[in-house]
């Protein structure tokens, strides 16, 4: 088959969850799982397919859906629950959500064990590092409080900073050329201790966060800190920011490691 009428890539996209809630007005009482917009917009704006994966009554289901589809997308959201990593919270409000925990790193590792590609993406580079056995700042203004202001409620994604690529990585040769660029930032917690197997592939260079970090063997699992799907909406908007890293080359090396794995035979 050529290039030209190659099927799109199906990219799955884990699930946010809206826990039960009496007092919501509609779906009173009922769990909800959904994605948010701009994740979907971003996995299709080179010509694929996303597909939400619900978490499902049975680990079984997770491995069809790996078998399935060509690769992950762990999306940001909620904190990570503190006993992932065998810490308690620190305060009642970094209590994080330990059922998608559990249901993110279940779904992580059906795609690894059928070697398909995980991208991960803020809370996902955070799942990613505690499900390969690395641990977590609860609260960086708190633990860290030398560092960047990493999470501003007010500016939401429009928080930005530099970031600093790791000569000599898989993310610099992508980067060819531009290792200094800046991405938006929407988070308050962050790695502590990097999981065994991986390497660190930017940086924050004004406190030495870790923005983005990869599987070193193994099937291709990778993940930044910053929101690439956000960047989308910023750059067409009328003040573009050309400083902003392209988010479209992260997309496209994710993309190849997608082909490569269907090329692969069963």
């Amino acid at each position: 088959m050529s290039a030209l009428h190659t099927p799109p890539l199906k990219l799955g996209v884990s699930a946010c969850f809206f826990h039960a809630d009496p007092a919501r007005p509609i779906f009173t009482g009922k769990t909800l799982q959904y994605i948010e917009q701009s994740v979907a917009h971003w996995a299709m704006s080179q010509g694929d397919l996303a597909v939400m994966i619900p978490a499902p009554a049975a680990d079984a289901r997770l491995a069809d859906y790996a078998q399935w589809l060509d690769g992950l997308v762990l999306m940001g959201g909620s904190d990570v629950w503190p006993g992932s990593y065998g810490e308690q919270p620190m305060d009642p409000r970094w209590q994080g959500d330990r059922i998608r925990d559990a249901y993110e790193m279940a779904l992580a590792r059906a795609f690894v064990a059928a070697g398909k590609p995980v991208f991960g993406v803020c809370r996902g580079l955070q799942l990613l590092n505690v499900a390969f056995g690395g641990t977590l700042l609860q609260d960086i203004p708190t633990q860290r409080p030398e560092a960047l202001a990493h999470r501003d409620a007010g500016l939401y994604d429009q928080l930005f900073h530099p970031v600093q690529i790791e000569p000599g990585t898989r993310l610099a040769q992508v980067y060819a050329g531009q290792l200094q660029s800046t991405v938006n930032s929407v988070h308050h917690q962050g790695i502590k201790d990097l999981a065994p197997g991986f390497v660190v592939e930017a940086r924050c260079p004004t406190d030495g966060m870790i923005e983005a970090v990869r599987l070193q063997t193994g099937p291709w699992v990778a993940a930044v800190q910053w929101h690439p799907e956000f960047h989308l909406t910023t750059q067409a908007s009328a003040a573009a920011r050309p400083d902003l890293i392209d988010d479209g080359l992260l997309l496209t090396d994710f993309r190849q490691a997608c082909h490569a794995a269907r090329a692969l035979p069963d």
